[in-house]
């Protein structure tokens, strides 16, 4: 086996080449026939990992609600503040995890947490309202 390395459309690959004697050459050439059928395909994806994508930021809340919505589906991991409290702005208010990463929800506005809509553990959608200001 030889290990290659080739870019298809801008993606690179690493394949697993399997070096033929002459003769299973000209017999596997053709397309479809038993020896080329026979090759398992060997291709992996390259260890380069694209860039991160940048996290998120909170959404300012619409005219006239002061609310704070969820910029992307995921899991409530932690909740940073409780009813009643004072927070500034960006001040980290719920944890989310999406795609087994950890994103931090921040206060678009200074105020007074009014209520907390959600809980550790909720599933909730991209625009769900998670915490409602005073």
């Amino acid at each position: 086996m030889k290990k290659l390395r080739i870019t298809v459309n801008g993606v690179v690959y690493e394949v697993d080449v399997e070096v033929l004697q002459d003769d299973d050459v000209e017999a596997g050439a053709a397309l479809g026939s038993p020896v080329a059928a026979a090759l398992p395909p060997a291709v992996t994806p390259a260890a380069a990992a694209p860039a991160p994508a940048p996290a998120p930021k909170a959404p300012a809340p619409a005219a006239g609600g002061k609310t704070l919505t969820s910029p992307l589906p995921g899991v409530v991991k932690a909740l940073k503040a409780k009813e009643g409290d004072s927070v500034k702005e960006n001040t980290p208010l719920v944890v989310l995890e999406a795609m087994k990463m950890e994103t931090n929800i921040s206060s678009p506005v200074d105020g007074v947490v009014k209520e907390i809509k959600v809980q550790v553990g909720q599933n909730v959608q991209q625009g769900e309202v998670l915490v409602v200001f005073a």
